[in-house]
């Protein structure tokens, strides 16, 4: 089966999702479940993971809920309040809803370099492993070297790193990223979505060229066995569409197959 692991729903407000700018107006508008459907019904997509996009219990509940009725969902990565002192408690009642798989924070949107160290978010990240939870790593490019000190302190928790770490596709910047990306690679509980790529490049002029080398860096470095194939629909329609997205990537991928039969 395959799993598109990294996608979003929305009811669009313009307060909640303030962060999606006039250049991206196409996507000012609600993302629901049958909207999705839509999209995967032209690829061999057969079910998919939901990804928060808002920073509350609210919504992780939201999902939770669209996973319960829609099969096609088979689980989510919601948001937990890692750093309060129940947070324990919290996972407990978590414990009961088994689509939820994961959780994430927006560590790129936070403005303290050290947060990833922050005291009490590791003592969250480290009960996570108790309940079966994955922690999605959500940051930009600069932002890995405090990734993998972070990672290093959790060696038995899984990790995934989300859109390749967002290097700077749009300026080529790929020296200290690769280094960087190679480097947390090493940490073996750290998995990596291909994902979010083409919104890091140039929305009207990106090119398969130009996203190959970041492409071959993630599959030397993580292996085939620790990449994830991810959408991040709707925010993916600014630059592509699903479609040309699923396409770019099975061909990158393909070639895989292509050398175990030689």
């Amino acid at each position: 089966m395959i799993i598109d692991a990294h996608h979003h729903f929305w009811q669009y407000d313009p307060v909640e999702y303030d962060w999606i700018d006039d250049e991206m107006s196409v996507i000012r508008r609600d993302f629901l479940p049958v909207n999705l459907q839509e999209n995967i019904l032209e690829t061999p997509v057969e079910g998919v993971i939901s990804v928060q996009a808002r920073q509350s219990l609210e919504e992780t509940d939201w999902l939770l809920k669209l996973a319960s009725e829609n099969e096609f969902i088979k689980g989510i990565v919601g948001w937990l309040p890692l750093r309060q002192k129940n947070i324990k408690d919290l996972l407990e009642k978590y414990l009961g809803f088994p689509a939820l798989k994961g959780v994430r924070h927006v560590v790129q949107g936070e403005p303290d370099p050290e947060f990833l160290m922050g005291r009490e978010f590791n003592r969250g990240i480290a009960l996570l492993k108790d309940y079966g939870l994955t922690y999605d790593v959500l940051i930009f490019a600069h932002q890995l070297p405090a990734a993998i000190r972070f990672v290093k302190q959790h060696p038995e928790q899984l990790f995934v790193l989300d859109h390749i770490g967002k290097p700077e596709i749009r300026h080529d910047k790929i020296v200290a990223w690769r280094k960087d990306l190679k480097e947390l690679a090493q940490c073996e509980n750290v998995f990596c979505k291909v994902s979010g790529m083409v919104t890091e490049a140039n929305y009207r002029t990106w090119t398969e060229e130009q996203l190959q080398p970041y492409l071959e860096t993630v599959l030397d470095a993580f292996g085939p066995g620790r990449l994830l194939f991810g959408s991040d629909w709707p925010v993916c329609l600014v630059a592509t569409e699903y479609g040309k997205w699923y396409d770019l990537v099975s061909r990158f991928f393909s070639t895989l197959s292509m050398m175990n039969r030689s």
